[in-house]
């Protein structure tokens, strides 16, 4: 199915998409990909929260209720379930980020201390390089307000594990990942989704980590014909999974 057909049976479904940042972005960060969403299917919901909100989500009766979650915000999703949802989406995501004696594709715990540290004294600079190393080059602005949930966050990258959260999980979901990704290199992608056989990483060959920004108009393709796949039979089976070759712009 080309990504410029529009199967407008669906584009006024009865659907919302929640989106969820990272850690050291804030909510504009999907700015770009919920406006190519809503261009594509004028009938969707959409919404942001910020990382670490708890605020109650109830369900609307008759609403399907997509999340999306980037980086660590698909890890605090899992950890946490702060809200019901009815499928997934990871962008950039993984289950764990600390390496350990069974998952060695992940970061070394001291690189995460070594953050934890530096951020007591310097955390603009601390966010700052953590922004460069993902390709943005200005120097990030942090509003005190924000400082005690960043470090907070810091802390869940060390500590947490949803492998055991994300082996139990039953909704449908998709995976969408940066092939050139410094933060989740593909090592660690493939470690942490492979338990999963009904699904199938799509990645975009030449992705970060900031997906929603340097490639929006392809993550609203790919979440579009998400769902299109759940309105035409629920849950997405490797066997028809869709491949990083039917669109890497």
């Amino acid at each position: 199915m080309s990504d410029a057909i529009a199967l407008n049976a669906y584009d006024e479904s009865p659907s919302e998409v929640i989106f969820v940042p990272g850690w050291g972005l804030g909510t504009n960060l999907w700015t770009l990909v919920q406006a190519a969403l809503v261009q594509r299917m004028p009938g969707l919901t959409c919404m942001t929260m910020e990382l670490g909100n708890t605020t109650p989500l109830l369900p609307v009766k008759g609403r399907h209720r997509l999340v999306v979650g980037h980086s660590t915000g698909f890890l605090w999703l899992l950890q946490q379930r702060p809200f019901s949802w009815d499928s997934l989406v990871a962008v950039n995501g993984f289950t764990r980020f600390v390496a350990g004696t069974d998952f060695p594709q992940g970061v070394k715990a001291h690189v995460l201390q070594q953050m934890l540290y530096r951020f007591e004294y310097n955390p603009t600079a601390v966010v700052t390089a953590f922004l460069r190393r993902c390709g943005v080059q200005e120097r990030k602005t942090i509003d005190s307000q924000w400082l005690c949930l960043l470090q907070q966050g810091l802390m869940w990258l060390r500590d947490w594990d949803a492998r055991s959260a994300f082996s139990a999980e039953q909704a449908p979901l998709l995976v969408l990942a940066g092939g050139v990704d410094p933060i989740v290199p593909p090592a660690m992608t493939k470690a942490c989704f492979r338990e999963r056989n009904d699904l199938e990483t799509i990645w975009q060959p030449v992705g970060g980590h900031l997906l929603p920004l340097s490639h929006p108009e392809w993550l609203a393709m790919h979440i579009q014909k998400f769902i299109y796949r759940l309105y035409d039979g629920g849950n997405i089976h490797k066997s028809d999974s869709l491949t990083a070759s039917e669109g890497t712009h």
